[in-house]
């Protein structure tokens, strides 16, 4: 898979902790099982898939509301 920008990530999520974050909860989703939202190759690892996913904007977050 193709390596991705960091500089694109940023300026979609706002902040390196919210990317990583993001990208390893979706990862772990993937892992178990969960269907990708981008084409790529059947051996590519969760994270690239999640951080493409990112990329293309199929992914994003919400923050919690404190009550």
């Amino acid at each position: 898979m193709q390596d991705v920008a960091m500089d694109k990530l940023l300026d979609k999520i706002g902040s390196i902790y919210k990317l990583v974050v993001l990208t390893s909860r979706r990862a772990i989703e993937l892992n178990e099982g969960a269907a990708r939202l981008v084409d790529a190759p059947p051996d590519a690892k969760p994270t690239g898939v999640a951080l493409k996913e990112i990329l293309e904007g199929k992914i994003s977050y919400k923050l919690k509301e404190e009550k």
